[in-house]
């Protein structure tokens, strides 16, 4: 298997692009949006808010950002999307005239589907009881990654016609229970264990790829994403 070639539009192009109201670039705006919505809806769950009013926050904010181009004058240059999201959420929230005039322009034109019981139950299983917003937000944010790395990976295993193989890998993706099953792992894919050693390595392997790529779209330089990933595994620590 040779390395996946993803593309990797930073952040802020994706910002830039959306201030020219063109119908594909608020697409690509909305998108990346809502991919990173649970991480927020996370953060002011844990400021005390109830479920009903932090989706509906959630939700405003991002038509907030999306349809009235809430973030076309400020400058992305510099830092990472995670922080720059998070600040305008906090600002968006303190301000309850933006926050009404949102909910009124039509909170539901944009929107994320979710579970409402679904929901919940992922709240209160990712909730510490140590846990602080910010601390919690951060480390949605870096579950967030790994899922959306985790998604780029099996579609491609799907669009080569090994689904199967991701099927078998994924659950052996980190070791983090020791090694894998080499033997039973080999038996179910008519291969040795020496061959499957290396298919499980080279899985790993596109893993790191597709994670680093997912990274990319979050960050403004390629030269941050080691950095960035640096945080991610410090978040979940």
């Amino acid at each position: 298997m040779t390395a996946v070639n993803f593309a990797t539009t930073s952040w802020s192009l994706v910002l830039r692009a959306a201030a020219t109201d063109s119908e594909g670039s608020r697409a690509a705006l909305a998108g990346l949006c809502e991919a990173y919505w649970y991480p927020l809806y996370a953060f002011v769950r844990r400021r005390g808010s109830r479920h009903e009013e932090a989706a509906d926050l959630t939700q405003a904010f991002f038509v907030h950002v999306i349809e009235k181009h809430a973030l076309r004058d400020l400058d992305p240059t510099h830092g990472r999307f995670r922080a720059f999201l998070l600040t305008s959420f906090k600002n968006f929230k303190a301000d309850a005239g933006d926050r009404d005039r949102a909910q009124k322009r039509g909170g539901d034109q944009i929107r994320v589907p979710f579970d409402s019981d679904l929901l919940e139950h992922r709240y209160h299983a990712g909730v510490m009881d140590n846990d602080d917003p910010e601390r919690l937000f951060e480390r949605q944010w870096a579950l967030t990654l790994l899922n959306r790395a985790r998604g780029r990976l099996e579609h491609e295993y799907a669009a080569t016609g090994k689904a199967d193989e991701f099927t078998m890998f994924s659950p052996h993706l980190v070791g983090a229970h020791g090694e894998a099953p080499y033997s039973r792992l080999a038996e179910q894919l008519g291969t040795t264990d020496g061959a499957m050693r290396v298919a499980l390595h080279r899985f790993r392997r596109r893993f790191g790829v597709a994670l680093r790529a997912e990274i990319a779209t979050t960050v403004d330089a390629p030269e941050d994403i080691d950095a960035e990933l640096r945080f991610l595994i410090s978040a979940l620590a």
